[in-house]
């Protein structure tokens, strides 16, 4: 198969190829495969390999220069910040009072329906029943939450990010199973990427590695896995707060004379409504409120508990090393029904004494509230993580804690789990069928991060086999007994989360898959650098002052839609940038790595390219006036550096770059593939070194008498001006409206999938323009067919 072709600034063979007509630089990654000639190529591409093999003698025998990543990586205040800030004691403080009110509620919400719903079908008959349901409910908490989640599910983390969209990232870092094929070498230079050291685990984990990234059915598997498990936590926020804002609510009906399930499911109806009206003000805001009344929850909790224990002894002394609020809880309300077998239906609020139902109702509604808060803020990630990996169509999001990344609001989910919720209410009208749909969720979630984790314990983590087996086998065994038992609730609303899986889930597959099609037909038409020298310096066309963004999806190759843009338009913009958004597969992007720089053509043509990479948890600036502004900054200093770096090595290199540059200026044009061995970036392990030697260079007060300055190279101080003078002119956004279809060969399905299903979220979600939020006046569209 064929190495992909990378772009580089490599500033070595830059004059010579310029002088001569010389074509864009680039070097060798093996992340992308194009076995197809480009359309745009006029042929007669000519291998010249005679004499490579002294000159990469020559160039192995150079001495270090400042790695390229380092020229490229400009640092840009503002844009970033808060993450990188280690945060002080009372924050922290702070941040952990405000999960538990988050995190926690979920939990500590679930005595209010666990055993109202084991017994709801179920007649007690005896102690033994009320005894083997609490063991049941002890020991699950024990053994799931605690020693899997706890001990062994958290320590996989992706730099301190969980769920599965997270394992499934940390796994992209080490295996390149993502089927989008935009991975360069650079992503692995990002500080926070961390690829563990060998072990002697690690010939095991290099076999899994090389199964995961030479199968494709293998690839598919795994983000079919990672996304139903996605799915199932976005059904678990329509379900949760539907059976938690219920089973608070039902306690009215044997309070209040009349209320009956009507009046129960309005007043849910209601309670749900302003729950997710106030999502728009943040997690951060919700957190600091109700926190304080999830602790008075959790001590009323374990007061009632203990109440209960306190009037039958016989259950302190069988589960006396229990001591937290929600056991507690269980364990009171074991003892009470122990006692009163006939109050099953209404379990909880039967065991609160009577002085204090209202106090207890008005905390168990907060408390549900604050438990679907959890669900409904945990969608919001699952959809934005899933959005930056390429699985979900581009939503608003909206930003709410100026402060605190991470805190996010996605108005078009937010209203749609609030219809579902409301649905879900008015149907089914009691907590027990409802119950039996969140179980079926909860387990199928606890499948998929077992398996996860699995993977990433032979992988990542190395340990030892015997070990990471043991984990699959002792949990994996208790969760699917206990999806046995539910899923023999099918007919009774188990259904529910099904379908609510199985419609995320196409919406997710359909758009990874168009997607993916998508950038393997632009990687198939990308224009030929031998059509580009054909054209010259103009373009072919007329160049005018201004600059002129182009948005495309390729990290390196001229997209097609360039030549759209030369064909329709009578005129094309002095300094052409292309832009590419990318989602690396790490939570967060240092700002001094963001962004990367190339070259594209020799220097008269003025085209660049520059390749923003964002983790899935990074704030992108709505702001198109910034975005400008740091973009100018940050190539004026990769200009500056540049000219920097070439200086330098003409002075102290300059026999041998002869030599080279005579080889290139005789060679003309050259093919990718000929040239790219001489250009591949050194190792990461030498950065250390080059950027010590860098901050020397730059203390030194002057270049050897030999070497021109840098503020009196002409060619630099002609480029300056040129791109002062275009951005003065202003800033235009080249967008490229494409329209993806199936070819006429195409398998019925994949034309209804492509045509119809991945045509409509594409034409219904939202678009580069309107992600930036630049003026209508500023964005110029041509349309593009992109034949999968």
């Amino acid at each position: 198969m064929k190495e992909e072709i990378e772009e580089s600034s490599s500033v070595r063979l830059l004059r010579s190829t310029s002088s001569s007509g010389g074509g864009e630089s680039r070097w060798v990654d093996g992340s992308e495969v194009d076995s197809e000639s480009p359309p745009w190529s006029l042929g007669g591409d000519q291998d010249i390999r005679e004499g490579y093999g002294s000159i990469r003698r020559r160039l192995v025998k150079k001495p270090k220069r400042v790695d390229s990543f380092d020229v490229e990586a400009m640092e840009i205040a503002g844009a970033h910040g808060n993450h990188e800030k280690d945060a002080s004691l009372w924050q922290t403080l702070a941040l952990a009072f405000q999960t538990l009110g988050v995190v926690y509620g979920d939990m500590g919400t679930s005595p209010l329906y666990v055993f109202s719903d084991v017994f709801s079908k179920v007649t007690i008959t005896s102690e033994v029943d009320v005894l083997g349901a609490l063991s049941l409910v002890m020991y699950t908490i024990a053994l799931i939450p605690l020693m899997k989640y706890v001990f062994i599910v958290l320590k996989a983390n992706d730099n301190g990010e969980g769920g599965t969209f997270a394992l499934y990232s940390l796994i992209c870092r080490y295996a390149k199973v993502n089927l989008l094929p935009n991975r360069q070498q650079a992503d692995e230079y990002i500080s926070s990427f961390k690829l563990k050291l060998p072990t002697p685990e690690l010939e095991r984990a290099l076999n899994i590695k090389d199964a995961l990234e030479h199968k494709s059915l293998l690839k598919t598997i795994l983000l079919l896995l990672v996304l139903t498990g996605t799915s199932m936590v976005i059904g678990d926020g329509i379900l949760t707060p539907a059976i938690s804002v219920m089973s608070a609510v039902s306690g009215l009906q044997g309070e209040i004379k009349g209320f009956g399930t009507g009046a129960l499911v309005i007043t849910s109806i209601i309670i749900l409504i302003a729950l997710f009206s106030i999502q728009r003000f943040g997690t951060s805001k919700v957190g600091v409120t109700f926190a304080p009344a999830l602790s008075l929850w959790f001590f009323s909790l374990g007061s009632i508990g203990l109440y209960n224990l306190i009037t039958s002894r016989s259950y302190v002394c069988r589960f006396r090393a229990f001591l937290c609020a929600v056991d507690t809880a269980y364990m009171g309300q074991a003892a009470y029904l122990s006692r009163h077998p006939d109050s099953a239906n209404r379990i909880f609020y039967n065991s609160v004494p009577e002085s204090l139902f209202w106090p207890v109702f008005v905390l168990a509604t907060i408390a549900a509230i604050i438990a679907s808060q959890a669900m409904i803020s945990a969608s919001f990630s699952c959809i934005k993580q899933s959005m930056a990996l390429g699985c979900f169509p581009r939503l608003k999001i909206v930003h709410t804690s100026r402060k605190l990344m991470g805190q996010i609001y996605i108005p078009v989910i937010n209203w749609f789990l609030m219809i579902m919720c409301i649905l879900v209410v008015a149907a089914f009208r009691s907590t027990t069928d409802i119950a039996n749909a969140y179980g079926i969720a909860e387990v199928g979630v606890m499948i998929v991060s077992t398996s996860l984790v699995t993977l990433v314990m032979l992988l990542i983590w190395q340990t030892n086999l015997f070990l990471a087996l043991c984990f699959p086998l002792v949990f994996g065994t208790v969760e699917l007994i206990y999806l046995s038992a539910v899923l023999s609730k099918i007919m009774e609303g188990g259904w529910l989360p099904l379908v609510f899986a199985t419609f995320f889930l196409c919406i997710m597959y359909t758009w990874n898959y168009g997607s993916v099609l998508k950038y393997q037909s632009e990687v198939r038409e990308k224009i030929s650098m031998d059509f580009m020298l054909e054209l010259g310096s103009t373009l072919g066309t007329v160049r005018v002052p201004g600059v002129g963004l182009l948005y495309n999806e390729l990290v390196q190759g001229i997209p097609s839609v360039f030549g759209r843009f030369l064909l329709e338009l009578p005129a094309i913009h002095s300094t052409i940038v292309f832009v590419c958004i990318k989602y690396v597969p790490v939570p967060v992007v240092p700002q001094d790595e963001r962004f990367l720089f190339r070259r594209v053509c020799p220097k008269d043509y003025h085209m660049f390219r520059c390749v923003a990479r964002y983790g899935y948890k990074d704030v992108r600036k709505d702001d198109h006036n910034a975005f400008e502004q740091l973009l100018v900054e940050s190539l004026e200093k990769f200009l500056r550096k540049e000219a920097q770096e070439f200086a330098l090595e003409s002075s102290l290199q300059e026999p041998e770059f002869d030599s080279i540059s005579m080889m290139s200026r005789e060679s003309g044009p050259q093919d990718g593939d000929g040239i790219g061995e001489l250009r591949i970036p050194l190792m990461h392990d030498q950065r250390l070194e080059e950027e010590e030697t860098l901050s020397s260079q730059e203390s030194v007060p002057a270049l050897p008498a030999s070497v021109m300055s840098v503020d009196e190279d002409p060619s630099l101080e002609y480029e300056l001006s040129d791109l002062k003078e275009a951005t003065d002119s202003g800033f235009t956004y080249l967008i490229g409206h494409g329209d993806v279809r199936a070819k006429k060969s195409s398998w019925f399905i994949k034309k209804l999938v492509i045509n119809y299903f991945y045509g409509f979220l594409r034409r219904n979600c939202r678009g580069g323009a309107a992600t930036m939020r630049v003026p209508h006046t500023n964005i110029m569209q041509v349309g593009m067919t992109y034949m999968v």
